[in-house]
């Protein structure tokens, strides 16, 4: 096979600079072919079966296409052009319906039932074991014992998926890239910080335009919401964002309505009574139903404070507010309570002090030491860094902190290598990106508190990847279950909070010194503002996601035209909104955690939620020893980093606690009680 194409070069530094759209189809066509001649030899396999010619094959068969394909879609979130985007497309419906058919070949099906029943099946332990058990009860849970005409519907439904999903993420992206406000009045520009004053006018300038320009990325939006006294400009921001992809070119409501209808489709196909049945079986939930009671029994221990909270910031302002009220509004009160100004932190945040700090916290509390390496990148902003133990590689990563119009928003971790495959294990490598303010005025880039919780948080998912000890790839890293694989980066949040760990690394850019005392205690204190607030709203995305994918498309409601399924939407997410939405609400046509690919967390917002409980309990280890504990360190390491999913979730949780997970750490930590 050629290596004229990088997407066909077997290396650990991936070719990131030299891959281009014209690579992407040869590439995936060739890999399909070997993939398809490995599941066939699988199949054909004469003579007693082992698990190196079958299960461990199984494993193989797919590496080099999984890692191309995360490439190439890594490559479309991040830096991607026209060419790029076609020829993502193109491949994406018969990668789709290759995967599809894995679970559906009839003949592997049987090669793996067959093997099963083998003595050298039998004698499997550990996560060999596991794998086995969970290979057959996936083939089953996608259509292995389907007939033949049912099969071909599934494939057929997950090629719509996979394409409608796609589409649906280009929307967001090219719609919210779409709008921009300039203004030239400086006057207009009051309240606003000097740190996004400064970040408007590069942006403008960038533009060649005069003033200041704001947009609807993260830094922009948060900033003109928070603190722009123009309450006109806010309103027209915040509409903006909560109807991106909602109408025009860039319409998301008919996708919306197909892709929920596809899923409660192939749900049923396969015996389940809804999409959340199918997707939460595997999880720690385990149906939909049980994650709605949690979700219930959450929101009932917080609608009281939820209320109170609303209604002292309306007795606050001495009027009913508007949603384009409550941020700005919440900062005033907020400051006028705690005196407290997140703006003062930023001069404690520069990046690469964070960076420095989140890393030096790795060498402390898990006995790594990372070091800066080179390798090629997709830009000219994104830095390699290595993790090192007993002077050897074991991991490497990529971190990608600032937007870009050729950037998808928000913030995620995806793993691009495993080193499972060799024996010994190899490095794995991975990837951070983010969506942080950017430096300008030559100043080093100045975080909020809020991203630096994004990068600690999105450092705990590469550490689950970098640490995994697992011999299988599919069980190693962040392969768990949706409902726990936010606990190590959640966990990773508490670091933010605490005093002896902000000391690694909050120091003033100019002068080096630590967070004064006072502005520490503020910080600390402020932490509870409104946290009934913050937690209503993350419920509310938890109760619209599960009430969508359990109630709309069966007998009893069926899915309505496009406007009736935002309406609905909107209606559910009312009452975890601090003031009535307007009736043209239509973030869900945004909502990129649901709908920009066929599982993701449609029908697992929940785990957000479900995490945070863990992580909260979780930490109370490490705030008992002192916080930074190599010893406990350690010990969460070895029992949840290290393991993936090598056992249930709640086995390595109650390894690494001695017990099942409370509520009480939760509540506490948000000033909430337990009703």
């Amino acid at each position: 096979m050629t290596t004229e194409n990088p997407l066909l070069e077997r290396t650990f530094d991936l070719p990131f600079d030299r891959i281009r759209a014209e690579h992407v189809e040869p590439a995936v066509d060739a890999l399909l072919a070997e993939a398809r001649a490995a599941l066939d030899a699988i199949s054909a396999h004469e003579g007693p079966r082992t698990y190196a010619d079958t299960l461990g094959a199984l494993e193989r068969s797919t590496s080099r296409l999984g890692t191309a394909m995360t490439i190439v879609g890594h490559l479309e979130s991040v830096a991607t052009t026209p060419a790029l985007r076609a020829a993502y497309e193109a491949v994406q419906p018969k990668v789709s319906a290759f995967y599809s058919g894995i679970a559906l070949d009839a003949a592997l099906y049987a090669a793996l039932v067959a093997y099963a029943a083998t003595d050298d099946a039998k004698a499997l332990r550990g996560p060999r074991a596991r794998l086995l058990d969970k290979t057959l009860r996936e083939f089953r849970r996608h259509g292995a014992e389907l007939p033949a005409e049912q099969k071909d519907r599934l494939r057929a439904l997950d090629v719509e998926l996979a394409m409608k999903t796609t589409k649906f993420s280009q929307n967001v992206l090219d719609d919210t890239n779409r709008f921009e406000i300039v203004i030239t009045d400086e006057a207009k520009l009051a309240g606003l910080p000097e740190t996004a004053r400064a970040m408007a006018k590069h942006d403008a300038e960038a533009k060649g335009k005069e003033g200041w320009r704001f947009t609807l990325q993260g830094p922009s939006y948060l900033a003109v919401m928070t603190y722009l006294d123009d309450a006109s400009v806010r309103e027209r921001v915040w509409r903006a964002y909560n109807q991106r992809a909602a109408s025009g070119e860039h319409d998301n409501r008919a996708l919306l309505v197909e892709i929920l209808r596809l899923r409660r489709q192939k749900a049923e196909l396969l015996g389940y009574a809804d999409f959340a049945d199918f997707v939460l079986e595997e999880r720690m939930a385990k149906s939909g139903a049980q994650a709605m009671a949690f979700v219930d029994d959450l929101r009932g221990r917080t609608e009281a404070a939820f209320r109170a909270e609303n209604a002292e910031l309306e007795a606050f302002v001495g009027r009913a507010l508007e949603p384009w009220d409550v941020a700005y509004y919440s900062e005033k009160l907020r400051l006028a309570r705690h005196d407290f100004d997140e703006e003062a932190l930023r001069p404690y945040f520069s990046v690469d002090k964070v960076l420095r700090g989140l890393f030096e916290l790795a060498e402390k509390v898990f006995g790594v030491t990372v070091k800066e390496r080179s390798a090629p990148a997709w830009d000219e902003a994104v830095r390699c860094f290595g993790i090192h133990e007993n002077g050897r590689m074991i991991a490497a990563f990529y971190v990608d902190l600032y937007p870009r119009e050729n950037k998808r928003g928000g913030a995620w971790m995806s793993p691009l290598l495993s080193g499972a495959s060799e024996e010994p294990m190899g490095p794995h490598l991975g990837l951070f990106c983010a969506n942080v303010t950017r430096p300008v005025g030559g100043k080093p880039a100045l975080l909020t508190h809020a991203e630096v919780e994004t990068l600690f948080h999105e450092f705990g998912h590469l550490l689950h990847h970098a640490f995994s000890e697992v011999p299988v790839e599919s069980l190693g890293g962040t392969n768990v279950a949706w409902d726990f694989v936010e606990l190590p980066s959640q966990i990773m949040e508490n670091f933010c909070w605490e005093r002896a760990s902000l000391d690694l690394f909050a120091r003033h850019f100019e002068t080096d010194a630590p967070i004064p005392e006072g502005l520490f205690q503020k910080m600390r204190g402020a932490r509870t503002f409104r946290a009934a607030s913050a937690q209503m709203r993350q419920l509310g995305f938890a109760t619209v996601d599960l009430r969508l994918h359990r109630e709309l498309g069966g007998e009893g409601a069926p899915l309505g035209d496009p406007d009736a399924v935002v309406a609905f939407a909107r209606d559910v997410l009312e009452p975890h909104a601090a003031t009535p939405l307007p009736r043209d609400y239509a973030m869900i046509c945004a909502f990129t955690h649901l709908f920009a690919s066929p599982t993701a967390y449609a029908a697992g917002y929940y785990s957000y939620k479900w995490a945070e409980v863990l992580d909260a309990d979780a930490f109370t280890r490490f705030a008992e020893a002192g916080v930074l504990s190599e010893e406990v360190g350690r010990s969460f390491r070895a029992e949840v980093l290290a393991k993936g999913d090598s056992a249930e979730p709640s086995e390595l949780y109650r390894a690494f606690m001695g017990r099942e997970p409370k509520l009480d750490a939760l509540l506490e930590r948000a000033g909430l009680r337990a009703a």
